[in-house]
């Protein structure tokens, strides 16, 4: 039995995931790093145990009826954890924010400045003074009711939204429809009203035309589906939306960023011919402070605007309630300090929170946790240092250290060396991923970690192994923007070499992402697309040469591989079909009739009908999003007891989906086929998945890994340009080093890899480096350096340089 004053967090018997009945304690008021190689079981410590535990113990204390309304992580698998405060979790992967919210609202910093204009602004003579609702436009009181405080009026015209007027409505004349079930929903209401979706939609009366794309009216009808062979379809109710109405309900509310882009195809947009783009009712507009509206201090970089603050109130130019004036005006810039502090200065107010990276948006939950004034608790961060130039990682360690000091215990999951060594207490995980790891090596100073051998993270933290000089390719041509104008990159001209390996670097901000996944991916996926006028890419600069020399672009993201567990890695990478084929052609299931569909989750006849497969069943909360457990019938198998009674080589189809890639490895040696999407998996680090590891279960940076391992196993033809934003995000050292050598096996089979990248150690091992700046947001926008790693480490005037050579040196 612990003392109650006990200074430890003391954990035992931890077996979530693949933690092997772990046993570690950790000091309270501390800033304690969890390490390891990706897979290990760092998180699974951190999140799915610690974190959990101490939510599943905040959750006893509320309400029965309450508790059922809020999404609860379980009760994570671990005998007994003692001396474990109450805990705050900042996590990158949360749900997608809708595009009301912004960087304001995440902070709460709108609240602090319509309060400054309720409370202290200049009104107009005789205007009646507004409280701050009306100066909010997300609300009714103060949204524009023209734009409904959107800034932006939103619409659409036939040509947009049938593209080839020579389709008939049933071969999907409507491009804006939806795909899948929903569009044709759509289409088979349209037939019950009585229009003829089989006609070319040129043909079809104007009145006709008009009435399918823009009514308003939305009325209901019963359907009689065609029926489709073996599948019993009853007559439902069926509901019409016109084209217009979906895309705008679509692109206003969804909180899928791939929907949304989808919808914006279909829409024109101008500013608000109202509220000028303002998003406010015209008295809420009417009021200043410091001589401007709250929509253009709103506007207004978080360093300009802290700027503009104090000197208004230094200069006294608040008409009325100076005294107020000061005090509201001292709180917001306290509170934007810390956001600036953290690298964000470039971010404005009113800058929308799906435009905003995982890793900005997890500083900005903690610029505003560092101001909430909680002491004793336990905040367990995910990666605070993703998306960060070195020079910003001192700032974020800043932050960490006053949250410590305010009596709280820091728990970070964290693969930056720099923020390894200022730990005070360090947990490494391993020695290796998935069955291979899951031990604690160690738990202590950092310092002890000098006599583990066995850990990964140890030659990393020491710099124990420098890397090996190579030599910088040189360019087989080069691909050249001219005039780039998108967001802060203003009028420049940038040049990419071709069949090398480019690293784009720059502070937080800075325009790498603009530059890279907007400009230069844009104008490739034009010409890829054949597009005649000028295209998105085509758009943003005044001339591009060199395409030519281009015959393919492939970008790799870490947008998930799928947003249900029915997407998984054998799915993804067309591993499952093989396996299925293979199971069709086995003796017991040949003598039943059974094919390749029959071992197939996604179709009737071998899946488990409760959970259609999935082998999770989705949970509806209330108020809530919908959570998934698993099947009650299959228990997480997916297949029906007949389908699991055929074995291939004494395993059925879902104990082979169970298997890990590394063991699936050596049951299939000797099926090419199978082999060949296996090694490619092996070569990117990902042994330790498991082959039908659902996709909601992945993080961002094995999304991106599989996508490459998919691009891998392909048969290259022509030249073929790679694209990657921050591919190292998430990864531990020894993971990077795997990941980098598949990309300059890239560069050798012939192709271009260009890189956006914050990892030193990528950057200096590239052939060539663009550094934009000089720092972020209206202040970066500019190519700062650019030529060898070795030419931009000495560029005088680069905040790239001095970490890049200090890389150099190592």
């Amino acid at each position: 039995m612990h003392s109650p004053h006990d200074p430890y967090v003391r954990v035992r018997g931890a077996r979530e995931h693949n933690l092997k009945d772990v046993r570690v304690d950790i000091p309270r008021d501390t800033l304690t790093v969890f390490t390891g190689v990706s897979g290990s079981g760092k998180s699974s410590l951190a999140f799915g145990t610690l974190y959990a535990e101490a939510q599943r113990r905040y959750f006893e204390s509320v309400a029965p009826y309450a508790r059922r309304l809020i999404h609860q992580v379980g009760a994570p698998a671990v005998e007994e954890i003692t001396g474990l405060p109450p805990a705050v979790s900042l996590e990158q992967r949360r749900s997608v924010p809708g595009a009301r919210s912004s960087v304001g609202t995440v902070t709460t910093l709108s609240n602090s400045l319509r309060m400054l204009f309720s409370r202290a602004g200049d009104y107009p003579p005789g205007a009646e003074r507004l409280d701050s609702d009306s100066f909010s436009p997300n609300t009714a009181a103060g949204a524009c009711p023209t734009c409904h405080g959107l800034g932006r009026v939103h619409g659409t015209d036939e040509h947009l939204l049938v593209p080839d007027p020579s389709l008939s409505i049933r071969d999907g004349a409507i491009a804006a429809w939806p795909g899948a079930w929903q569009g044709k929903n759509l289409r088979d209401v349209l037939d019950a009203l009585g229009y003829d979706v089989d006609r070319p939609w040129r043909e079809l009366d104007a009145k006709d035309r008009e009435w399918i794309l823009f009514t308003d009216e939305q009325p209901v009808v019963t359907v009689h589906p065609v029926r489709d062979a073996g599948r019993i379809q009853r007559p439902y109710q069926g509901t019409y939306m016109s084209a217009r109405r979906y895309v705008l309900h679509t692109f206003a509310d969804t909180r899928s960023r791939t929907l949304r882009a989808k919808a914006e195809r279909f829409l024109t947009s101008a500013p608000c011919p109202v509220c000028g783009g303002g998003r406010l009712r015209p008295e809420a507009m009417a009021v200043t402070f410091a001589g401007r509206t709250i929509a253009e201090l709103a506007a207004l970089p978080l360093s300009r605007l802290a700027e503009v603050l104090s000197g208004a109130v230094g200069g006294g130019s608040a008409a009325s309630g100076e005294e107020t004036a000061r005090v509201l005006t001292g709180d917001l810039l306290a509170r934007i300090r810390t956001v600036t502090e953290l690298g964000l200065g470039y971010l404005s107010l009113d800058r929308t929170a799906p435009t905003l990276s995982s890793g900005e948006l997890q500083r900005l939950r903690l610029a505003t946790q560092l101001r909430s004034g909680l002491f004793g608790v336990v905040y367990v961060l995910d990666e605070p240092s993703a998306g960060l130039h070195p020079a910003d990682t001192e700032a974020l360690l800043g932050v960490l250290g006053r949250l410590k000091e305010a009596g709280n215990s820091v728990f970070v999951v964290e693969h930056q060396m720099d923020v390894v060594r200022r730990a005070d207490w360090l947990v490494d995980v391993g020695p290796l991923a998935g069955e291979h790891g899951g031990r604690v090596l160690h738990s202590g100073p950092p310092a002890g970690l000098a006599e583990v051998p066995e850990s990964a993270t140890r030659r990393f933290l020491f710099d124990e192994d420098p890397a090996p000089v190579r030599a910088p390719r040189t360019p087989s041509g080069w691909l050249r923007l001219t005039g780039v104008e998108r967001h802060n990159v203003r009028g420049i001209d940038a040049a990419f070499p071709l069949g090398v390996f480019t690293a784009v670097t720059g502070v937080s901000g800075s325009g790498k992402s603009t530059l890279v996944g907007q400009v230069l991916a844009g104008v490739l996926a034009d010409r890829q697309a054949g597009e005649e006028g000028p295209g998105a890419g085509e758009r943003y600069c005044a001339a591009a040469t060199g395409l030519e020399a281009v015959d393919r672009l492939v970008q790799v993201d870490q947008k998930p591989i799928g947003r249900t567990p029915r997407s998984n890695l054998a799915t993804y990478t067309g591993l499952f079909d093989t396996v299925r084929a293979l199971f069709a052609r086995t003796e017991a299931a040949r003598e039943r009739g059974y094919t390749a569909s029959r071992f197939s989750f996604n179709v009737r006849g071998g899946r488990c009908e409760t959970c259609q497969g999935e082998g999770f069943v989705s949970v509806e909360l209330l108020f809530l999003p919908s959570t998934y457990a698993p099947c009650p019938d299959c228990h997480g198998a997916r297949y029906n007891p007949k389908t699991l009674e055929v074995t291939l080589r004494g395993l059925t189809i879902a104990q082979v989906l169970d298997l890990t890639v590394e063991s699936a490895a050596s049951f299939f040696a000797g099926t090419p086929a199978a082999e060949r999407a296996l090694r490619t998996l092996l070569d990117v680090g990902l042994g330790y998945l498991r082959l039908g590891q659902p996709a909601t279960e992945l993080s961002g940076g094995e999304a991106q890994r599989i996508k490459l391992a998919a691009e891998l196993q392909r048969t290259r033809r022509g030249h073929t340009l790679y694209l990657l934003d921050e591919p190292t995000t998430g990864l531990h050292p020894a993971d990077v080093e795997v990941l980098m050598r598949q990309l300059h096996g890239l560069v050798d089979a012939g192709g271009t890899v260009v890189v956006v990248e914050h990892d030193m150690a990528v950057v200096a091992g590239a052939d060539q480096v663009i550094d934009l700046g000089p720092g972020g947001g209206d202040r970066g926008g500019r190519i700062v350096a650019t030529g060898t790693p070795d030419q931009v480490a000495r560029t005088a005037d680069s905040r790239t340089a001095p970490y890049l050579a200090k890389a150099l040196r190592r």
